[in-house]
């Protein structure tokens, strides 16, 4: 399984009804300020004391933030954790804002 997703590869399996985690990284502020439905909040700086009791290491996890760099560092850290099925959606929410959704703002 490659490391990123594509935006428009999330929206699809948000439409077709795949079960999956959809993991955001960002800090709270930028969650209120702009997200995708079905987001779990976990700021990067938690993943370390949560990601084993809060995520299934057997899901399929996309990461999201707000460019793809934290997301992928993310990622990595979850895959040498054994979560298998980590991927980092590139371009983060700013790429999901300016081709998938732009109801959801740029910041």
């Amino acid at each position: 399984m490659d490391y990123e997703i594509t935006a428009e590869e999330v929206k699809g399996k948000l439409d077709a009804g795949e079960n999956f985690t959809l993991l955001d990284v960002r800090e709270p502020w930028e969650f209120e300020t702009a997200k995708i439905f079905r987001a779990k909040l976990m700021p990067m700086g938690e993943v370390p004391s949560r990601a084993h009791q809060e995520l299934d290491p057997e899901d399929h996890i996309v990461v999201v933030c707000h460019h793809g760099v934290r997301s992928m560092n993310v990622t990595v850290w979850l895959r040498q954790q054994g979560f298998e099925k980590a991927q980092s959606m590139r371009g983060g929410i700013d790429a999901w804002s300016r081709r998938v959704d732009g109801k959801v703002p740029v910041y």
